[in-house]
């Protein structure tokens, strides 16, 4: 069997370590960018030296910035009694693609998961309490996923915020928009039907 060089097998393996990558995929990433487009390779480079020096987390929400505070935490116009609970920032990034919250945001970075050895002192929970103190927030919005970590997660949060004083509500949770009756799994039926709407004919 014929060996790579060094410093390819070095990039294949550091290109695996990333989420969802596997060696094949990482393998052809590496080949690509080696053989086929040297120039996409430097400037991927130039540009994950520049991202990993100047990308850090808001002070106040810990969604991804490169001053103190991000961009929506200085904005006076949102809403500043309404925070939007999320657990990482491609969540934040999927609601405000939407364009109708217009409230402040806390990143959790991560999810309540014992059986994973993630408690809550592993999310960025104690910042949310230290948030709440100043009694402007009203309500914390939780959209954390539907999974039995997201739903631990809510539930925990949401005792916690009762014992401040806080009100908490979650997303609501059902049939996807064109998704199929034969296809949904009991759950989000359940959910479906618990979280069902009047018709305004």
């Amino acid at each position: 069997m014929i060996s790579l060089p060094q410093a390819m097998q070095k990039l294949i393996r550091e290109f695996s370590r990333l989420p969802s990558i596997g060696e094949k995929s990482a393998t052809r990433l590496a080949y690509h960018l080696v053989n086929h487009d040297k120039q996409l390779a430097l400037s991927l480079s130039d540009a994950l030296r520049k991202a990993a020096e100047s990308v850090k987390l808001c002070q106040r929400c810990f969604y991804l910035t490169e001053e103190d505070l991000c961009t929506i935490c200085k904005n006076p116009s949102r809403d500043q009694s309404l925070i939007c609970l999320v657990e990482k920032p491609a969540d934040l990034m999927a609601i405000e693609r939407v364009g109708e919250f217009r409230g402040l945001y806390h990143v959790l970075h991560g999810l309540w998961a014992p059986l994973r050895g993630q408690g809550p002192e592993s999310m960025k929970l104690q910042e949310l309490l230290e948030r709440l103190k100043d009694g402007v927030i009203r309500e914390v919005i939780i959209a954390t996923g539907s999974t039995v970590e997201g739903d631990a997660t809510a539930l925990y949060v949401a005792k916690m915020l009762s014992d401040f004083g806080v009100q908490s509500t979650r997303l609501a949770q059902g049939m996807p928009k064109g998704g199929e009756l034969e296809y949904a799994d009991d759950v989000t039926l359940s959910r479906a039907f618990a979280g069902r709407n009047l018709i305004n004919p």
